[in-house]
């Protein structure tokens, strides 16, 4: 009778070989290809910043021939990470986990296929960290990559993210980007990226990249959430942000003409608090709500004024 270790361990590879149809390898980069991961018959979803180039793309795929074929580009979207291709060929899709299914201390497999063959890590969940706090990692790395970065650094904390990233220690060997975040429960619940941060392991979870590919199947792009303001973070008034218990909000410095939020009746000096309830303490915060409402929906949008707080209505537009 086997060990509870060893048992453990069995599963653990049997998790594994489970997923692996699925996996893939997607070669559109001058380096080592990265990773894939069948989204449906024909379908594939992988970390936008590997593909170097938009023609060419080849698919490895997992048949016993290791079969490539070119794959199309239906669409990208930068602001997730998130790439869908389209291939000439019988996939395997995922088992897709149901939304927001992986809890901080959950066991976690980070799953890529590189080479010919599936490689895996493991590890834990860490945390769920917000779409503001991984964009200005991200922008901050690539800053200091060619110059020292200017700016000050955010204040307070990070609060009301939308489909925040699943942050794991599993380390992200080279090719995995692309690659799969497996839970104990043998479904897919993110897709691995390097893309936002440098020597953190970083998943998209499955409901953005539920919206993301809903959109590109549709659009071919992103249509981003519009509202017409021009913004830069600032403290509140000690009142408001004592009432609020947060420091910072976001300063409108400018209404353009005819926008939704000037049939808002939103005014420069205005200081923006929260999107639908979610508190709002940097611009990359606002864009990443704004992001997961559909373009002609109704929301409400909190602000500072004179010391008080008010809301407003305001219909999303297109960027």
């Amino acid at each position: 009778m086997p060990s509870a270790l060893q048992a453990y361990s069995d599963e653990m590879a049997n998790l594994v070989e489970r997923a692996a149809p699925s996996l893939l390898q997607v070669n559109a980069r001058r380096r080592l290809p990265a990773s894939g991961i069948a989204w449906s018959k024909d379908l594939v979803i992988t970390a936008s910043h590997v593909l170097e180039r938009e023609d060419g793309i080849i698919v490895g795929l997992t048949d016993p021939a290791q079969s490539r074929v070119e794959a199309s580009l239906v669409g990208r979207d930068p602001h997730n990470d998130l790439a869908l291709l389209r291939v000439d060929a019988e996939l395997s899709p995922a088992n897709w986990a149901a939304d927001d299914a992986l809890r901080v201390g959950n066991l976690a497999l980070a799953l890529g296929r590189p080479r010919r063959h599936v490689k895996a890590s493991s590890g834990i969940v860490r945390g769920i960290v917000s779409g503001g706090d991984s964009e200005r990692r991200r922008k901050r790395f690539k800053s200091m990559k060619g110059e020292f970065a200017r700016g000050r650094r955010g204040r307070g904390r990070r609060r009301g993210a939308a489909g925040g990233f699943i942050q794991t220690d599993v380390i992200m060997y080279p090719g995995f980007s692309g690659g799969a975040l497996l839970g104990a429960d043998g479904a897919v619940h993110g897709l691995n990226t390097s893309g936002f941060t440098q020597g953190i392991s970083m998943a998209i979870p499955v409901a953005a990249m539920r919206r993301s590919a809903a959109e590109l199947l549709k659009h071919g792009k992103i249509q981003r959430g519009y509202i017409g303001i021009g913004l830069q973070e600032a403290r509140l008034p000690a009142a408001v942000a004592d009432g609020l218990n947060q420091e910072t909000g976001l300063l409108i410095v400018s209404v353009a003409a005819d926008s939704p939020a000037a049939e808002a009746g939103l005014m420069v000096g205005d200081i923006v608090t929260a999107l639908d309830q979610n508190a709002i303490e940097a611009v990359e915060q606002l864009q990443r709500l704004l992001s997961a409402l559909e373009v002609g929906s109704e929301t409400s949008l909190s602000f500072a004024r004179g010391g008080e707080i008010r809301s407003s209505r305001v219909l999303v537009g297109a960027q």
